[in-house]
Protein backbone atom coordinates (compact mmCIF):
# COMPACT_ATOMS: atom_id res chain seq x y z
CA UNK A 1 0.00 0.00 0.00
CA UNK A 2 1.50 3.34 -1.49
CA UNK A 3 1.86 5.73 1.78
CA UNK A 4 2.70 9.77 1.81
CA UNK A 5 6.12 8.64 3.45
CA UNK A 6 6.47 6.78 0.41
CA UNK A 7 5.71 9.70 -2.56
CA UNK A 8 7.78 12.53 -3.62
CA UNK A 9 5.27 15.57 -2.46
CA UNK A 10 4.08 18.60 -4.18
CA UNK A 11 6.79 20.73 -3.45
CA UNK A 12 9.40 18.56 -5.55
CA UNK A 13 7.58 17.99 -8.95
CA UNK A 14 8.43 15.24 -10.84
CA UNK A 15 8.86 17.35 -14.01
CA UNK A 16 12.04 19.80 -13.24
CA UNK A 17 11.94 23.24 -14.28
CA UNK A 18 14.66 22.76 -17.33
CA UNK A 19 11.90 20.17 -19.10
CA UNK A 20 9.55 22.15 -21.89
CA UNK A 21 6.24 22.78 -20.23
CA UNK A 22 2.88 20.21 -21.37
CA UNK A 23 0.49 21.96 -23.40
CA UNK A 24 -2.01 20.39 -20.70
CA UNK A 25 -2.14 17.53 -17.98
CA UNK A 26 -4.63 15.04 -17.74
CA UNK A 27 -5.41 13.70 -13.90
CA UNK A 28 -2.59 11.36 -14.33
CA UNK A 29 -0.34 13.82 -15.66
CA UNK A 30 -1.06 16.37 -12.96
CA UNK A 31 -0.94 13.99 -10.02
CA UNK A 32 2.73 12.78 -11.02
CA UNK A 33 3.68 16.59 -11.51
CA UNK A 34 2.74 17.14 -8.12
CA UNK A 35 3.95 13.88 -6.88
CA UNK A 36 0.43 12.57 -5.78
CA UNK A 37 -1.34 9.57 -6.40
CA UNK A 38 -4.83 10.57 -8.78
CA UNK A 39 -6.81 9.37 -5.93
CA UNK A 40 -4.99 12.10 -3.71
CA UNK A 41 -5.55 14.56 -6.35
CA UNK A 42 -9.10 13.35 -6.70
CA UNK A 43 -10.01 14.67 -3.05
CA UNK A 44 -7.52 17.12 -2.79
CA UNK A 45 -9.50 19.07 -6.34
CA UNK A 46 -13.19 18.10 -4.02
CA UNK A 47 -11.99 19.79 -0.91
CA UNK A 48 -10.95 23.02 -2.99
CA UNK A 49 -7.23 22.82 -2.11
CA UNK A 50 -6.67 22.86 -5.62
CA UNK A 51 -8.25 23.94 -8.35
CA UNK A 52 -9.57 21.44 -10.98
CA UNK A 53 -9.47 21.51 -15.00
CA UNK A 54 -9.66 24.29 -17.30
CA UNK A 55 -9.43 22.36 -20.18
CA UNK A 56 -11.80 19.90 -22.02
CA UNK A 57 -12.17 16.52 -20.74
CA UNK A 58 -10.97 16.91 -17.62
CA UNK A 59 -7.23 18.39 -18.28
CA UNK A 60 -5.51 21.07 -16.71
CA UNK A 61 -3.62 23.22 -18.96
CA UNK A 62 0.11 24.62 -18.15
CA UNK A 63 -0.95 27.49 -16.28
CA UNK A 64 -3.74 25.58 -14.46
CA UNK A 65 -1.06 22.61 -13.87
CA UNK A 66 1.29 26.25 -12.15
CA UNK A 67 -1.00 26.75 -10.05
CA UNK A 68 -2.11 23.71 -8.79
CA UNK A 69 1.23 23.16 -8.27
CA UNK A 70 1.90 26.17 -5.84
CA UNK A 71 -1.38 25.65 -4.15
CA UNK A 72 0.02 22.11 -3.19
CA UNK A 73 2.98 23.30 -2.13
CA UNK A 74 1.15 26.24 0.41
CA UNK A 75 -1.40 23.79 1.93
CA UNK A 76 0.50 20.20 1.72
CA UNK A 77 -0.55 19.74 5.48
CA UNK A 78 -4.28 20.33 4.45
CA UNK A 79 -3.98 18.33 1.56
CA UNK A 80 -2.25 15.25 3.58
CA UNK A 81 -4.97 15.78 6.22
CA UNK A 82 -7.54 15.55 3.46
CA UNK A 83 -6.57 13.33 0.99
CA UNK A 84 -5.20 10.56 3.14
CA UNK A 85 -2.86 7.69 2.45
CA UNK A 86 -5.28 5.11 1.60
CA UNK A 87 -7.35 5.11 -1.86
CA UNK A 88 -11.11 3.44 -1.81
CA UNK A 89 -11.15 0.01 -2.09
CA UNK A 90 -13.35 -2.41 -3.24
CA UNK A 91 -14.40 -5.09 -0.35
CA UNK A 92 -11.50 -7.36 -1.07
CA UNK A 93 -8.46 -5.23 -0.65
CA UNK A 94 -10.72 -2.99 1.96
CA UNK A 95 -10.80 -6.44 3.90
CA UNK A 96 -7.21 -6.64 4.10
CA UNK A 97 -6.79 -3.50 5.03
CA UNK A 98 -8.91 -3.62 7.69
CA UNK A 99 -7.57 -7.28 8.96
CA UNK A 100 -3.72 -6.12 8.88
CA UNK A 101 -4.85 -2.91 10.99
CA UNK A 102 -7.07 -4.37 13.78
CA UNK A 103 -5.50 -7.77 13.77
CA UNK A 104 -8.92 -9.36 12.89
CA UNK A 105 -10.14 -11.23 10.70
CA UNK A 106 -11.94 -9.26 8.20
CA UNK A 107 -13.39 -10.41 4.84
CA UNK A 108 -15.40 -9.05 1.62
CA UNK A 109 -18.56 -10.14 3.52
CA UNK A 110 -17.78 -8.56 6.66
CA UNK A 111 -16.71 -5.09 4.75
CA UNK A 112 -20.37 -5.19 2.39
CA UNK A 113 -21.79 -5.74 6.23
CA UNK A 114 -20.51 -3.14 7.84
CA UNK A 115 -21.27 -0.67 4.91
CA UNK A 116 -24.88 -2.23 5.41
CA UNK A 117 -24.77 -1.41 8.84
CA UNK A 118 -23.61 2.23 8.13
CA UNK A 119 -20.34 2.11 9.70
CA UNK A 120 -18.28 2.07 6.48
CA UNK A 121 -19.40 4.55 4.03
CA UNK A 122 -19.58 3.57 0.04
CA UNK A 123 -17.57 6.20 -2.16
CA UNK A 124 -18.70 4.96 -5.18
CA UNK A 125 -18.61 2.20 -8.17
CA UNK A 126 -15.78 0.43 -9.87
CA UNK A 127 -17.32 -1.94 -13.06
CA UNK A 128 -20.40 -2.57 -11.04
CA UNK A 129 -19.13 -3.30 -7.65
CA UNK A 130 -18.65 -1.21 -4.50
CA UNK A 131 -16.15 0.53 -3.28
CA UNK A 132 -15.36 1.68 0.61
CA UNK A 133 -14.38 4.92 1.50
CA UNK A 134 -10.62 4.99 2.23
CA UNK A 135 -10.23 7.64 4.60
CA UNK A 136 -12.96 6.00 6.73
CA UNK A 137 -10.95 2.55 6.68
CA UNK A 138 -7.48 4.56 7.40
CA UNK A 139 -9.08 5.50 10.98
CA UNK A 140 -11.82 2.88 11.27
CA UNK A 141 -10.74 1.39 14.93
CA UNK A 142 -13.75 -0.73 16.08
CA UNK A 143 -12.43 -4.48 15.95
CA UNK A 144 -15.23 -5.50 18.05
CA UNK A 145 -17.92 -4.74 15.41
CA UNK A 146 -15.29 -5.66 12.80
CA UNK A 147 -14.78 -9.09 13.96
CA UNK A 148 -19.01 -9.45 14.20
CA UNK A 149 -19.82 -7.70 10.79
CA UNK A 150 -17.72 -10.45 9.69
CA UNK A 151 -19.44 -13.56 11.67
CA UNK A 152 -23.23 -11.61 10.49
CA UNK A 153 -21.93 -10.81 7.73
CA UNK A 154 -21.02 -15.00 6.26
CA UNK A 155 -22.82 -15.77 3.13
CA UNK A 156 -24.10 -19.06 2.59
CA UNK A 157 -25.57 -21.33 0.23
CA UNK A 158 -29.18 -23.27 1.01
CA UNK A 159 -27.22 -26.28 2.00
CA UNK A 160 -24.99 -24.28 4.35
CA UNK A 161 -27.91 -22.22 5.62
CA UNK A 162 -30.18 -25.28 6.79
CA UNK A 163 -26.50 -26.96 8.26
CA UNK A 164 -26.36 -24.01 10.10
CA UNK A 165 -30.47 -23.82 11.44
CA UNK A 166 -30.01 -27.60 12.06
CA UNK A 167 -32.90 -28.29 9.92
CA UNK A 168 -33.20 -30.21 6.65
CA UNK A 169 -33.29 -28.83 3.51
CA UNK A 170 -37.18 -29.40 2.60
CA UNK A 171 -37.62 -27.33 6.12
CA UNK A 172 -35.45 -24.57 4.74
CA UNK A 173 -37.75 -24.39 1.56
CA UNK A 174 -40.66 -23.78 3.32
CA UNK A 175 -39.14 -20.48 4.51
CA UNK A 176 -37.69 -19.71 1.48
CA UNK A 177 -41.22 -20.13 -0.21
CA UNK A 178 -42.82 -17.89 2.68
CA UNK A 179 -40.81 -15.14 2.04
CA UNK A 180 -38.99 -15.37 5.70
CA UNK A 181 -35.84 -15.70 4.80
CA UNK A 182 -34.87 -14.28 1.34
CA UNK A 183 -31.34 -14.37 -0.44
CA UNK A 184 -28.95 -11.45 0.14
CA UNK A 185 -26.86 -11.83 -2.99
CA UNK A 186 -26.91 -14.17 -5.97
CA UNK A 187 -23.24 -16.57 -7.05
CA UNK A 188 -22.25 -18.40 -9.71
CA UNK A 189 -23.07 -22.05 -9.58
CA UNK A 190 -20.23 -24.50 -10.98
CA UNK A 191 -22.45 -24.91 -14.04
CA UNK A 192 -23.22 -21.17 -14.80
CA UNK A 193 -22.38 -20.12 -18.19
CA UNK A 194 -20.36 -16.06 -17.77
CA UNK A 195 -21.73 -13.44 -16.10
CA UNK A 196 -24.92 -15.57 -14.89
CA UNK A 197 -25.87 -15.73 -10.92
CA UNK A 198 -28.71 -18.66 -9.93
CA UNK A 199 -27.25 -19.38 -6.39
CA UNK A 200 -28.97 -17.68 -3.59
CA UNK A 201 -26.78 -17.09 -1.28
CA UNK A 202 -28.42 -16.16 2.41
CA UNK A 203 -26.59 -13.92 5.22
CA UNK A 204 -25.62 -15.12 8.29
CA UNK A 205 -27.21 -12.45 10.31
CA UNK A 206 -30.49 -13.32 8.93
CA UNK A 207 -30.48 -16.52 9.69
CA UNK A 208 -29.89 -15.60 13.21
CA UNK A 209 -33.20 -13.51 13.07
CA UNK A 210 -34.79 -16.23 11.79
CA UNK A 211 -33.93 -18.46 14.50
CA UNK A 212 -34.98 -16.10 17.22
CA UNK A 213 -38.51 -15.11 15.51
CA UNK A 214 -41.66 -16.25 17.84
CA UNK A 215 -44.04 -18.79 16.57
CA UNK A 216 -41.40 -21.39 15.12
CA UNK A 217 -40.70 -24.23 17.23
CA UNK A 218 -37.68 -25.51 16.31
CA UNK A 219 -37.16 -28.09 18.59
CA UNK A 220 -40.78 -29.36 16.43
CA UNK A 221 -38.80 -28.50 12.79
CA UNK A 222 -35.47 -30.29 14.21
CA UNK A 223 -36.84 -33.29 15.35
CA UNK A 224 -39.49 -34.24 12.56
CA UNK A 225 -37.83 -37.50 10.66
CA UNK A 226 -37.21 -38.04 6.81
CA UNK A 227 -40.34 -38.13 4.76
CA UNK A 228 -42.70 -36.47 7.40
CA UNK A 229 -44.02 -32.76 6.67
CA UNK A 230 -42.39 -30.07 8.19
CA UNK A 231 -44.64 -28.49 10.58
CA UNK A 232 -43.01 -25.39 9.20
CA UNK A 233 -45.47 -26.20 5.85
CA UNK A 234 -48.43 -25.28 8.30
CA UNK A 235 -46.90 -21.71 9.07
CA UNK A 236 -46.13 -21.00 5.27
CA UNK A 237 -49.85 -22.07 4.76
CA UNK A 238 -50.98 -19.76 7.83
CA UNK A 239 -48.66 -16.44 5.70
CA UNK A 240 -50.25 -17.29 2.62
CA UNK A 241 -53.72 -17.44 4.33
CA UNK A 242 -53.09 -13.97 5.54
CA UNK A 243 -51.26 -12.22 2.34
CA UNK A 244 -54.76 -12.91 0.59
CA UNK A 245 -56.82 -11.07 2.96
CA UNK A 246 -58.02 -7.98 2.33
CA UNK A 247 -56.29 -5.54 3.75
CA UNK A 248 -57.24 -2.24 5.05
CA UNK A 249 -58.23 -0.26 1.88
CA UNK A 250 -59.87 -2.98 0.55
CA UNK A 251 -62.70 -3.00 3.54
CA UNK A 252 -63.29 0.67 3.72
Amino acid sequence: MTTWSDCPFAGQPAVTAAQKPRAGYGPVQLAAHLGLERWQLSRAVQAGLIGGPDLARGRWSAAAAAAAAAAALARAGQIREVAGSVPDLGAVRAAGVLSGRLGVAVTADGVEELAHRGLLPVAGCYKGYPVYDGRVLEVFSDAAAAAEATRAGELRTAAQAAAYLAIRRSDLNHLTRSGMLTPAKWGRGPWDRRDTFSVPLYRTGDLDRLAARPGIDWAAVRATPPGRRSPLARLVEAEAVLAALPGPEAES
